[in-house]
């Protein structure tokens, strides 16, 4: 709770900065940075909501979840929906048809496992350039990634999807896929729009007493923001140029969370983000691990296991762009190396 109280003071801190600009009329130069700022301290409260998802934030379960629906529910994220799929990335991290974070597109993949058209990607990726195309990807990614997976699956597992019909984080049910929600999860789905419905009422209500255009500034500037922080945190984790995907006959729970990636955020914003993406290693291999004992099972994990423990020490903006630029679609490795990696667009013929 003390961690949620920093996040939420600091968050604060700065609408209140917003909301005493308003009268000034002030431009873009202005609200570009004040969108900046508090959408990265407001992704502090979006970690903190995560953790209540794996049940890290507390021993009270109750005191947990609604700590964790009142903040996703503000960020517009269906609290319930996300802990489920979530949890199905967790027990499948970087599985090539079973992952649902950033699933890959395969070449030479097998219909109905893997998810196809890698050829097609591939092809877009060497007509268009490493650099146009990580420019694509980029803006893509950071701009509609985020919902367009809670609207449509995308980049999630191929396995979730049903008789062509995608997997929507909004309702369980048809015209989407209902794979993802098996039992009780369905109602929880419900549960999880309701909280977001409640939300959009309340923005809705802002937007006709203020103006559309105070709501975009105060709220969808720094919604944007945050929605960017997830995508580099959840891309980053579990992407590179030499970071295999494994099929089911290599794949078990272990290596899965091995081949989470740890990066070095600078140390403000890592403290902002409560070390989400130093340590995420630890997390992946014991979810239940609170962030302020993270550093700790890290350390711990790198002495034991020095080998698999994956630390790129690249800058993440040099990382994301080499990301941005190269990671189009796996391709077996080879006939004796049943690992799936990134093919170089360069040598894509």
């Amino acid at each position: 709770m003390a961690h949620l109280a920093q996040s939420a003071i600091l968050t604060a801190a700065c609408t209140g900065v917003g909301l005493a600009a308003l009268p000034l009329k002030l431009g873009q130069l202005f609200w570009a940075p004040y969108a900046a700022v508090t959408g990265t301290v407001a992704m502090g409260l979006w970690v903190l909501a995560h953790e209540c998802g794996h049940g890290a934030f507390s021993d009270n379960r109750f005191l947990q979840d609604a700590v964790g629906y009142l903040l996703h529910s503000l960020l517009l994220v269906p609290y319930f929906s996300w802990q489920r799929s979530h949890a199905v990335h967790h027990a499948h991290t970087n599985h090539l048809y079973k992952g649902e974070t950033h699933v890959p597109t395969v070449v030479e993949g097998v219909e109905g496992e893997m998810t196809p058209d890698g050829e097609t990607q591939m092809n877009i990726a060497k007509s268009m350039g490493a650099r146009l195309h990580g420019a694509y990807q980029a803006f893509g990614h950071l701009t509609i990634g985020w919902p367009s997976y809670i609207l449509f699956g995308l980049t999630g597992g191929a396995k979730y999807t049903e008789g062509g019909r995608i997997c929507n984080h909004f309702w369980p049910g048809k015209p989407f896929s209902t794979k993802l929600w098996p039992g009780r999860w369905a109602s929880k789905v419900v549960q999880s729009s309701a909280g977001v419905a409640a939300v959009l009422g309340l923005l809705a209500l802002w937007a006709k007493s203020a103006g559309a255009a105070t709501v975009c500034v105060m709220y969808g500037g720094p919604y944007m923001v945050v929605n960017m922080w997830l995508i580099v945190y959840t891309w980053l984790q579990h992407t590179d140029v030499d970071v295999p995907h494994l099929h089911d006959d290599d794949f078990t729970y272990m290596r899965g969370a091995f081949l989470t990636i740890d990066r070095p955020y600078p140390p403000l914003i890592d403290w902002l983000h409560h070390r989400i993406g130093t340590t995420h290693v630890a997390h992946h291999i014991d979810c239940s691990i609170p962030h302020y004992h993270a550093r700790e099972a890290t350390a711990a994990i790198a002495k034991a296991f020095p080998k698999p423990y994956l630390f790129e020490p690249t800058p993440v903006h040099k990382a994301l762009w080499r990301v941005c630029c190269h990671c189009a679609a796996v391709k077996r490795r080879s006939a004796t190396d049943s690992r799936y990696v990134f093919v170089p667009i360069e040598s894509w013929a």
